[in-house]
């Protein structure tokens, strides 16, 4: 690759293959093949022949305008489908002011804030993210940030292995979490040597007799969720943390900050940890990104993963903000290391803290329980349709709900996606609907296409 200068001549220090982002000369080049005893750069990569470049990539060029067209005309052939999808992926309005104050380039273009010096609003916008978990959890201490639920949860069960006082080898679930989130959980287990086990719910709740008999003192952590996979409120916590407790174990819950501005605070349930996806808000549902949120008790301070953003003083008296207690392996001895997460969501989360922000406690809770009514009117609806009875779970449930199908499930989400609707099959006869303000006025739609499937 050539760079040429202003006058049109090869710039005289460019070798003749090399990148603009390593800009080493032949010599150079030369020099550190000899040094590690190679004859070429193209011996540090084993490349197979079938996907080496070749040298042309084989695109037509076009102009700007025809390739805006071409992409338009591709995606315009995208089925238009109105989603009822839930499950951990929820889309909440997102007000504008959330991207016009996430977009300005101090806050998108920024890497990570190490130099307090020079970040001080973004530091501070990330302290006012832990404060807010705080609040929603009852909880003393919050990260600013996790990638997602599923990795909040394994570093949750590393450190109630660590800090458990006798030894113990085995995290208990429910058994309707989700797939996805187990399988991290277990990626993370088993490079502890930790066991993850289930334990049954009745009518969408724990089953707190079973539990019992299956929690011992070799149980190092039960997990819990409110809302449960299934979008019920789960009403036992209380139940369930104080068999935690009898046993040693650590207990905890996962949940997200808006079903947490209505539900009971954990820390009155009796939570240590507090694990979830607070990309709820600030991000409309992406089904895949997400933003995970870790609170808990004084005494586990020490051991939370990830960064915590602080508050000083400047030689002056002003209050200034900073990383603090950093206990990833990048920053202190790896053996003294909580964890070795490393790039966090910090731009998310600021994106999660200005939608707080803008909503506030009284729109926070009337959004909650709107997730509430929503879902308790069409969960209703669709139970006076023949052929479905909705909810199959006899709670409260929260966003989203299991409804039974006379006719198989994967029959009946087939169809629905014919006529425009999108729903999850979650077991041979039930579908599992989701409805928030985004897609509430399409319910009529959904209950119209539901009766002429099981006519």
């Amino acid at each position: 690759m050539q760079r040429i200068q202003h006058d049109g001549t090869e710039h005289p220090h460019e070798p003749d293959e090399s990148s603009p982002f390593a800009p080493q000369t032949p010599q150079e080049v030369d020099a550190m093949l000899s040094a590690i005893g190679a004859d070429s750069v193209e011996e540090l990569f084993d490349v197979p022949e079938a996907v080496a470049f070749d040298g042309d990539f084989d695109i037509e060029s076009k102009s700007e305008y025809e390739v805006v067209t071409e992409i338009e005309e591709l995606l315009g052939q995208n089925a238009d489908r109105t989603e009822f999808l839930g499950r951990g992926h929820y889309d909440h309005y997102v007000p504008s002011v959330v991207d016009y104050l996430s977009l300005r380039s101090e806050f998108l273009t920024s890497y990570t804030q190490y130099q307090p010096e020079t970040s001080q609003g973004f530091l501070q916008a990330l302290f006012e993210f832990q404060s807010m978990i705080v609040e929603l959890t009852g909880l003393d201490v919050a990260n600013c940030s996790m990638y997602d639920a599923a990795t909040a949860l394994g570093e949750a069960a590393l450190l109630a292995a660590r800090v458990r006082e006798t030894s113990g080898s085995r995290v208990l679930v429910p058994e309707t979490i989700r797939s996805e989130r187990r399988s991290v959980l277990e990626n993370y287990a088993d490079g502890a040597e930790l066991a993850v086990e289930t334990y049954p719910l009745t009518d969408g709740n724990t089953d707190v007799d079973v539990l019992g008999e299956l929690i011992d003192e070799d149980v190092v952590m039960v997990y819990a969720e409110s809302p449960t996979a299934r979008g019920a409120i789960e009403e036992r916590l209380s139940a369930v943390a104080t068999l935690a407790d009898d046993h040693e174990a650590a207990f905890c819950l996962g949940s997200d900050p808006v079903a947490l501005a209505l539900l009971k605070e954990p820390a009155a349930v009796g939570a240590d940890i507090v694990i979830g996806d607070a990309s709820v808000l600030g991000l409309s549902a992406s089904h895949g990104m997400g933003l995970g949120l870790f609170a808990v008790k004084e005494g586990y301070l020490r051991q939370v993963p990830g960064r915590l953003v602080g508050t000083s003083e400047t030689a002056e008296g002003r209050r200034a903000y900073t990383l603090t207690l950093q206990t990833r392996e990048q920053h202190i001895r790896k053996e003294r290391a909580t964890s070795n997460i490393c790039t966090n969501q910090a731009w998310v989360a600021l994106r999660t803290a200005i939608h707080i922000a803008t909503l506030g406690a009284s729109g926070l809770a009337a959004l909650a329980e709107d997730c509430v009514a929503t879902a308790s009117e069409a969960a209703a609806r669709l139970d006076a349709v023949e052929g479905v009875t909705a909810p199959v779970d006899d709670r409260h449930h929260f966003r989203e709900f299991v409804a039974r199908t006379e006719r198989p499930a994967s029959e009946v989400a087939s169809e629905l996606a014919d006529r425009g609707f999108l729903v999850h099959e979650v077991g041979e006869f039930e579908i599992q609907i989701c409805v928030t303000e985004t897609n509430s006025n399409d319910v009529d739609g959904l209950v119209a296409a539901v009766q002429e499937v099981l006519e």
